[in-house]
């Protein structure tokens, strides 16, 4: 059986949102990319993902000049409610910070993206069995695989880019000895549904209430996104539509505070709540971005656009990088460098090691501000009084100085002085 042999200046293992962005934005430099996908295109645009993005986010995907939908189907979020035992206060962010967030799902960009990828003749091999990387500490790393036809298929790069998500096949391509793993796990789950209702309001509320904590999300007009906490060994099947919406309704208190709008639900998820990172994002010619790299829990918002802030932080790190290789101008000798005198040679994976720094150190401000509004908004199984009416004091602190609300809101839309170029 021929083998379908590809020669590109980068390798993307993960055809997701930060696999996709990262190709499109390399070939916007000149830079040939080509993909390798597990799962299906279908599989990847029907799965339901958080939908809030930042403003550097909506930016890259209008600047990238891909098509997106997302000022024209996006809506954009000038504040968003908290509440704590029916009491609500609205995070102005216009006013607090001069920021918005969209609401676009996470499966609307990637279809902007597998689409923009497609259309510009962009390599992807969708459904890939069998998926390995090799000689990652070699000057020739490549990717084998098996294509959705059963043919094996092979890409010769120079550097490869690990986008494979949570449970990357990449990431453990870092030696023991040399990655860090830190994780941690917390004692609660969301019950997430859709179901088919109007907006119960014009912005998401993040509740919390005695019994636990629930969010009012949204899709379009037609579809709403909600979530409550649960245990994590949750059965779906095992809480009725009139259970689940009176529920959600007791933790945004009574129907004089917020009537919530009910539907036939048409989809229930539990989803775990896991924080990690991995340190560092590179090895050899290995690069990490992504879920492979990282993962927070939903309370943030921070998932999608923690992906493609690496992204932002990636793509010029490797122009230096290929620069360097061909001895290049691009090449920006950094403190870390191995040799810098007079007929030592370069090191060449140093821009790489700098993309990891930059992004670990946005991952770890993202991973307070996830665990932090994770704790002050959900209930712990074992939490006592004492612990709720501490709670509800930090509550009161944060939403009754302008201080506080200007912390949430900075946090929440994406910290204005992050910005890599």
């Amino acid at each position: 059986m021929d083998q379908q042999t590809s020669r590109v200046d980068v390798g993307i293992v993960g055809g997701g949102p930060a696999g996709l962005m990262t190709a499109l934005l390399l070939k916007r430099r000149g830079i040939s990319a080509a993909v390798v996908e597990r799962r299906s295109q279908e599989a990847i645009r029907t799965t339901q993902r958080a939908g809030i993005l930042e403003a550097p986010t909506v930016d890259m995907l209008v600047d990238a000049e891909i098509g997106s939908r997302v000022l024209t189907e996006g809506h954009e979020h000038e504040g968003t409610v908290l509440s704590f035992d029916g009491v609500q206060h609205r995070i102005d962010f216009q006013e607090l910070v001069g920021r918005s967030v969209w609401l676009y799902p996470q499966n609307e960009v990637f279809r902007d993206l597998a689409t923009a990828w497609q259309a510009e003749g962009g390599e992807i091999h969708w459904e890939a069995d069998d998926v390995a990387v090799e000689g990652l500490e070699s000057e020739a790393p490549v990717i084998t695989f098996t294509d959705a036809a059963g043919e094996p298929g092979r890409i010769e790069a120079q550097l490869i880019v690990g986008a494979d998500g949570s449970r990357s096949m990449c990431r453990r391509l870092i030696p023991d000895e040399v990655r860090t793993d830190y994780f941690t796990s917390y004692p609660f789950a969301w019950f997430g549904i859709l179901c088919e209702a109007p907006p119960t309001a014009p912005e998401l509320i993040y509740a919390n209430s005695e019994v636990g904590f629930a969010l009012i999300s949204q899709r379009n007009e037609d579809i709403t996104r909600m979530y409550f906490q649960c245990d994590p060994d949750t059965d779906p099947e095992s809480w009725s539509e009139e259970a689940i919406f009176d529920h959600i309704q007791q933790v945004l208190g009574g129907e004089e505070v917020v009537q919530l709008k009910r539907g036939r639900i048409i989809e229930k998820t539990v989803l775990p709540f896991r924080s990690y990172v991995c340190d560092p994002l590179t090895h050899g010619r290995l690069v990490l971005a992504g879920d492979a790299g990282h993962t927070v829990p939903p309370t943030g918002a921070k998932g999608l656009n923690l992906a493609f802030s690496d992204v932002r932080a990636l793509v010029p790190r490797i122009v230096e990088f290929l620069e360097g290789l061909t001895g290049g101008e691009g090449l920006t000798a950094g403190a870390d460098d191995v040799g810098s005198g007079p007929g030592a040679p370069a090191d060449l994976t140093a821009p790489l090691r700098r993309y990891s720094a930059t992004s670990l150190d946005r991952v770890w401000k993202a991973q307070n501000f996830s665990w932090w509004a994770t704790n002050l908004l959900h209930r712990a199984p074992d939490e006592d009084e004492f612990a709720h009416h501490r709670r509800r004091g930090e509550f009161r602190a944060i939403t009754g100085s302008v201080h506080g609300q200007a912390y949430f809101a900075d946090s929440y839309t994406g910290w204005a002085g992050d910005r890599h170029d």
